[in-house]
């Protein structure tokens, strides 16, 4: 496909080995959405130094630095209904922990639903989108941007509630092995997205990740809004929580984790 950058050659991955690197493209989702249109294989890895159009939940805009973050999307097929999508977030979610871990030294947590943090402060954004959905194996992509050397401790750190691998580890984190770090961390369980119980297993290991259950929540939905104790997920990646109006399962919504 014209523009692609180079591949990284085959190595003990049997599954994504096929990384396009650009300097520049306005979305990672996007180009690879359409790629998966036109017929492009499973497991195609796309990343960009810079995104002139990323977005995040709900349409928002998140913008860095050229080379500041790792900003990557990737693609599925699966065979799963769109009630289990929630299964392949959990899976390059929990490889992008495992990477922040092993090559920063970083131990992240998840945030309900799509964030990865450190003491509250966003690490990374995870954005999942589909087509086809219906047709008994959509196409998935999951995009993760993780930030690497911004925003660094101080103002702008503070205004957007954020921080970086860098500002972290105190060292220099190289984006290329923060991805393949990755993708090794996702390659054993992409198999698991087969089956029920697999993904159910995804969504549980996630769960032991989340810092959303045990903490008081504000949920804010898309005409309205309550408080209470997040508990649970549910297998399907749903959260679980308790208020003053009983038990609530939320399915989409943005959670403001309560001191």
């Amino acid at each position: 496909m014209p523009g692609e950058g180079p591949r990284r050659p085959e190595g003990r991955r049997s599954m994504f080995t096929d990384v396009r690197w650009f300097a520049e493209l306005g979305s990672t989702n996007t180009w690879l959405l359409e790629a998966a249109a036109a017929g492009c294989a499973e497991g195609t890895v796309v990343v960009a130094d810079r995104q002139l159009a990323g977005r995040g939940r709900l349409g928002r805009v998140w913008t860095s630095e050229p080379g500041s973050g790792l900003l990557t999307s990737i693609l599925f097929r699966p065979a799963l209904g769109a009630s289990e999508l929630f299964s392949v977030a959990a899976a390059v979610t929990l490889s992008a922990l495992d990477a922040v871990e092993a090559v920063a030294g970083v131990r992240a947590g998840a945030k309900w639903p799509n964030d990865l943090v450190v003491d509250d402060a966003k690490l990374a954004g995870v954005l999942s989108e589909t087509s086809g959905v219906g047709s008994g194996r959509p196409a998935v992509v999951v995009g993760i941007g993780i930030n690497v050397g911004w925003p660094m401790p101080g103002p702008d750190a503070e205004a957007l509630g954020a921080t970086c691998l860098e500002g972290l580890s105190g060292r220099h984190i190289d984006r290329r092995e923060l991805l393949e770090q990755m993708l090794d961390a996702l390659a054993p369980r992409r198999p698991l997205l087969e089956e029920a119980e697999g993904r159910a297993s995804l969504v549980r290991d996630l769960a032991g990740r989340t810092v959303t259950i045990g903490r008081a929540v504000r949920v804010e939905l898309a005409d309205a809004s309550f408080s209470g104790i997040a508990t649970e997920l549910d297998d399907t990646g749903r959260l679980i929580v308790e208020g003053a109006a009983g038990r609530r399962v939320v399915s989409v919504g943005d959670v403001v984790h309560l001191r």
